[in-house]
């Protein structure tokens, strides 16, 4: 919306990719899910995008900071993630990034989840 403040999805310095929240609305349909595991999947494939699209992948991811609405959810979310880690970034599995998370009010309501990640576009 134009009352809303421009940022970038990502900003890239030198190695290092900083992926801005990445939520579980589809920006396509705009709709969100009421179903925890498919808006973190929706999020997942933000993160996704935007790392390729830096250049990268999900096996570069090296921190995330994972935003939970209600804490109940957090056993959905890491399992979620292990099984997108697993059809999308198999490293990730084995070397797991460092990841904090917090239990947050959100920028809206609906939003159930939202993953912030630092990565790298190599990691040679």
């Amino acid at each position: 919306p134009a009352e809303s403040p421009k940022f970038a999805n990502s900003v890239a310095a030198g190695n290092l990719i900083f992926v801005s929240g990445c939520q579980g609305q589809n920006d396509d349909t705009m709709e969100i899910s009421d179903v925890f595991e498919e808006q973190m999947n929706t999020a997942l494939e933000k993160v996704r995008a935007v790392m390729e699209e830096a250049g990268s992948c999900m096996d570069n991811v090296i921190k995330t900071l994972i935003l939970l609405k209600d804490v109940k959810d957090y056993p959905k979310m890491r399992k979620t993630e292990l099984e997108y880690y697993q059809k999308h970034a198999p490293r990730l599995v084995e070397d797991p990034p460092a990841s904090t998370f917090m239990e947050v009010g959100l920028a809206r309501p609906e939003f159930l989840i939202e993953i912030d990640v630092v990565g790298v576009v190599s990691r040679d």
